[in-house]
């Protein structure tokens, strides 16, 4: 079942000259799919991820994501989309510091305003427990290590229970024993709760043990 598709993706910069970044991008992507976006650097993968993610808005062509057309809406009806139907998960984790790990969790539950606040912190310390950062729940966010933060900012992207999380980079940061340990939850959300994952990398590896890599070139998808 289709949770995201684009037709005729098109964008341009215009500085310091009109320059198209992006090519008649077409792109399905199946519910419960872990894809990798990947290639060279400046070859419109990240650009692409913003216009994905509807945070970039200036562009050609018609996106949808969970049968919803998205061109064309209004910016605080896409913020209220993005809470709703998308997580995000960054190289850096931006846990915001002066919160508590299980704080930073709730906060866009929170933001949703659907459920009560008890019923909201329950299900934040489920995702940190299957996670396996729940002991740090009352911890300030910024005492936790790399790996550990990065587990609480996948727990933050969970909460409501999105269509699909977009990634970007989101193992750029960590060691070796930590991108595999992300990994890992990436795969068992897709196997097990038939998550749809989409992740920006320049990590091969990583890339490889995903269900798709779709590949860009110049602004176009090439495989």
């Amino acid at each position: 079942m289709e949770v995201l598709v684009t037709r005729q993706i098109n964008k341009y910069f215009y500085e310091p000259e009109k320059f198209q970044v992006l090519k008649e991008i077409n792109l399905t992507v199946n519910r419960g799919e872990f894809l990798s976006l990947v290639g060279k650097s400046g070859c419109g993968k990240s650009t692409l991820m913003y216009v994905l993610s509807t945070m970039d808005t200036d562009y050609e062509g018609q996106l949808e994501i969970a049968g919803q057309k998205l061109t064309g809406k209004k910016q605080d009806e896409l913020s209220a989309f993005r809470n709703e139907h998308i997580g995000f998960v960054f190289q850096f984790h931006y846990l915001l510091p002066e919160f508590t790990v299980l704080q930073n969790v709730m906060m866009p539950a929170l933001k949703q305003s659907k459920y009560a606040r008890e019923d909201i912190r329950d299900k934040a310390m489920h995702r940190l427990k299957t996670l396996g950062v729940e002991e740090h729940a009352h911890k300030p966010s910024n005492k936790l290590s790399g790996g550990q933060q990065q587990r609480v900012a996948i727990a933050r992207a969970l909460i409501n229970d999105p269509d699909i999380i977009m990634c970007d980079e989101p193992t750029g940061n960590l060691d070796t024993y930590n991108t595999h340990l992300v990994f890992d939850i990436f795969r068992q959300l897709t196997s097990e709760s038939n998550q749809t994952i989409i992740t920006v990398t320049h990590d091969d590896e990583f890339a490889s043990k995903t269900d798709r890599i779709v590949q860009m070139s110049d602004g176009r998808v090439v495989v």
